[in-house]
């Protein structure tokens, strides 16, 4: 397999694939002015083109399909999350993803591991966002363990607050088995915190959001998040969960080096606009500019873009290059994740990556195709 186009930062480059690796990259004067870029990174999708992670349905057969959407948005690798339910639901989204990565290889290639989202997060209005109240609990060990081993030891992100009894002993435990834990939906003072990152939490989940409406201006939970270099942060770019202004001041923040773009996709994104009713987990209205509400009110209930849009609003909102905004959704989560070998189009890297057609003056792309170790999963 041979493509050529123009990188992230407009230089011609050319590469070949042989055994699913890139063999050879290098500057070409050839190339049809096309984007050639790495595939993208989703670190937390809990589901797309109304397939969710989380199903009462065990058969792995949507989340196959739900793939095949993904990957039509220029993401090549991606995260499944399961939210925030009772100790079996949860239990049965982590048992559905496994299955479909035994029966799937190319499924089983673009998931390099879980993301566990609660439970043990804040049960305060506003920090708990749309996790219902009534599955809220504290850290516990026997628990987590038993969904590590339902998961064949791929939970590779827990996302949770630190504000529990004992919180820094449990975040200790499950840093040392080397999870990725993440503070988010959270109200913890700044010494707990403090604590956490001490104890090995090194990621912020959709900072910003999962918060009170109205906060105290100085000390809170998200300044000292922003502050906090031992921490990354995840952000989703998407026009809803953060004004431009605040992404803006809050990567500038963060720095390009600890930021990561995520859609936060629930099974609603990449559907139609309407009204979609409780499954299972909760009743939503889905508005034409891909903002998710929960049904009759104004909150937000996860994301309804893709990742790649929020590649297009970092170069909108942040004034960012789109080589900064592509190294955020892609470099980025690859690093922070431990995936060497994805992110960048180098000799020796994994072959994921797109084709796009990319609008400067609109800040548009266009997914043309998308490859996987090698293998083209999505051609416009």
């Amino acid at each position: 397999m041979h493509r050529s186009g123009r990188d992230v930062t407009g230089s011609p480059v050319s590469i070949r694939v042989g055994d699913g690796v890139i063999t050879e990259c290098s500057a070409t004067g050839v190339t049809d002015g096309r984007l050639l870029a790495p595939a993208l990174v989703d670190i937390q999708l809990n589901g797309y083109a109304g397939v969710g992670v989380k199903s009462d349905d065990p058969n792995p057969e949507d989340l196959l399909r739900m793939a095949r959407a993904v990957w039509a948005t220029g993401v090549g690798s991606f995260v499944p999350t399961v939210t925030t339910d009772s100790c079996e639901r949860i239990d049965g989204g982590i048992r559905r993803v496994r299955s479909a990565c035994a029966q799937d290889s190319l499924f089983a290639s673009s998931v390099p591991g879980i993301h566990v989202e609660g439970p043990y997060i804040s049960r305060d209005d506003g920090p708990r966002g749309a996790h219902p109240l009534e599955h809220v609990r504290a850290p516990d060990w026997n628990e987590f363990s038993g969904w590590q081993d339902a998961a064949d030891g791929t939970i590779r992100i827990l996302t949770l607050s630190p504000e529990w009894d004992g919180c820094a002993s449990f975040i200790e435990c499950v840093a040392d088995t080397g999870v990725v834990v993440a503070i988010g939906h959270t109200q913890a003072t700044p010494e707990q915190i403090d604590d956490a990152v001490c104890a090995g939490a090194t990621l912020s989940t959709h900072l910003g959001n999962g918060a009170h409406a109205i906060l105290a201006r100085h000390p809170n939970y998200i300044w000292h998040q922003l502050a906090e270099d031992g921490l990354w942060a995840s952000f989703i770019a998407d026009g809803h969960h953060l004004p431009a202004a605040t992404f803006k001041a809050m990567l500038r923040a963060k720095t390009l080096e600890r930021a990561v773009l995520t859609s936060d996709a629930v099974k609603f994104a990449g559907m139609p606009a309407g009204a979609y009713g409780d499954d299972g987990d909760f009743a939503v209205d889905l508005l034409e500019n891909g903002r998710v509400q929960l049904a009759g009110t104004p909150y937000l209930a996860g994301a309804g873009l893709p990742l790649v849009r929020g590649v297009e609003n970092a170069v909108r909102f942040a004034g960012v290059p789109l080589a900064a905004a592509w190294r955020l959704a892609a470099h980025n989560p690859a690093r922070l994740l431990g995936l060497e070998d994805r992110g960048a189009l180098i000799a020796g890297a994994r072959a994921d990556f797109v084709v796009c057609d990319w609008d400067a003056d609109a800040c548009e792309l266009y997914v043309r195709e998308t490859v996987v170790a090698g293998e083209v999963v999505y051609a416009a």
